[in-house]
């Protein structure tokens, strides 16, 4: 098991993300702590009032929300009295057992995982102290939970993480049987809260493997200069499809000025992974007779995806990594010199289809060379590809008539 605590300052916004993925289908809730009455019958307002009254009781505490994660391993399937009871010993192993929660169960990955959304301020109105609490409370929780439950352990060799986000589903976007909308704001919501980025570009790297693309229009555009952003859809060749979002119509804002606040505390948030990162990368150009497609599938084995940055004409001149492992981006020459896509390619060998389109080239130039050989000039071929001038046809004709002439 793995989990992931995300502290932050809007219940809205952590309670809205998970009420829309029930809305969608792809999420229910199965665990209601420390609320009366019937949950079913309660609509979202009174769900965010049960907690809101609590921060009311502190509001100096900026820092109020916790959005927990609980991810299992791919081939466990556990049934849902399983996963409750899962729920309830974890919160209290942290120290929420007595905190209002709601607990939901997710199905858009390919996974199970449970999404935990509570609150830090008590009803005496102090509040929990949230420091350490994912690599001590949480840490000791995570273990004690699967030797108690049997869990694929998440140390161990054995466990496999699944990717948490699902791409668009284009056709049900596109045909309306899910707003275009609602779709690009699932999956930019999940990126930006998941991943680690610090430029528009390398947010891009992550939200194109998801069928998403963040746009700011051209340099000399209205919307550049205004510092505007818009969101769309993309389909399977990487072209845009369907009707932009504007960044400001999204729940969660993810404007451009908003993200470039998340740029500063992301470069340096991430400068923990890189070790780890450039281990992988380097283990992988190990390998004998490495071509772009071998070294692209074999980084996917490690869960990295690598984009090649081209020119028009076809020209490589950047690379991002994207580690799914870590949620982290980087561009290689972040990574170092060893690393930059410059230094990446020159270690690749031909592509073999590269080398048969070559093969037939190279033997007509031999059969020419040995027809050149063994004929002469009064092949009619090898007369009209003859060079004009004094070494060509006309000398061959010069020297018959002259020999006529004498024979006469």
């Amino acid at each position: 098991m793995v989990a992931k605590i995300k502290t932050g300052k809007n219940i809205r916004g952590a309670l809205h993300y998970n009420e829309q993925k029930v809305a969608e289908g792809t999420a229910e809730l199965i665990l209601a702590s420390g609320f009366a009455g019937s949950i079913e019958q309660m609509n979202f307002n009174q769900k965010v009032q049960r907690f809101e009254r609590l921060l009311m009781l502190k509001p100096s505490v900026k820092t109020n929300t916790l959005h927990i994660t609980l991810n299992f391993d791919a081939k466990e399937k556990l049934d849902e009295d399983t996963l409750q009871k899962i729920a309830i010993a974890y919160m209290d192993k942290i120290g929420f057992g007595d905190q209002p929660y709601l607990c939901y169960r997710h199905h858009d990955a390919a996974h199970d995982h449970l999404h935990l959304v509570t609150t830090n301020i008590q009803a005496d109105g102090t509040a929990i102290n949230l420091h350490g609490i994912g690599w001590q409370q949480s840490e000791q929780a995570r273990k004690e939970i699967e030797d108690e439950f049997h869990l694929v352990k998440a140390q161990g060799k054995q466990y496999r993480v699944e990717p948490a986000i699902k791409p668009v589903d284009l056709e049900k976007a596109l045909y309306g049987r899910i707003p275009t909308k609602r779709a690009i704001s699932n999956t930019v919501n999940a990126v930006i809260n998941s991943y680690k980025f610090a430029s528009v570009a390398e947010l891009n790297a992550v939200l194109k493997q998801f069928n998403v693309i963040a746009d700011r229009g051209a340099e000399d555009s209205a919307m550049f200069q205004k510092y505007g952003l818009i969101y769309s859809l993309l389909d399977e060749k990487g072209n845009k499809v369907g009707v932009p979002i504007k960044a400001s119509s999204l729940y969660s804002k993810p404007t451009l000025p908003n993200l470039e606040k998340r740029f500063e505390k992301n470069r340096e948030s991430r400068q923990q992974f890189k070790p780890a990162l450039k281990e992988r990368i380097d283990k992988v150009m190990q390998l004998p007779n490495l071509t772009e497609r071998a070294f692209t599938n074999s980084m996917q084995k490690h869960g990295i995806d690598v984009l090649f940055r081209r020119s028009d004409g076809g020209q490589t001149y950047g690379i991002t990594f994207v580690d799914h492992r870590t949620k982290t981006v980087f561009n290689g020459s972040e990574l170092g010199k060893a690393y930059t896509a410059k230094a990446i390619t020159a270690q690749f060998r031909q592509e073999k289809s590269l080398q048969k389109a070559i093969a037939p080239l190279t033997t007509t130039t031999k059969h020419l060379a040995n027809d050149k050989t063994n004929h002469s000039l009064s092949n009619p071929l090898e007369t009209l590809l003859a060079p004009v001038g004094p070494t060509g046809p006309f000398l061959v004709k010069k020297q018959r008539r002259k020999k006529k002439k004498l024979n006469r």
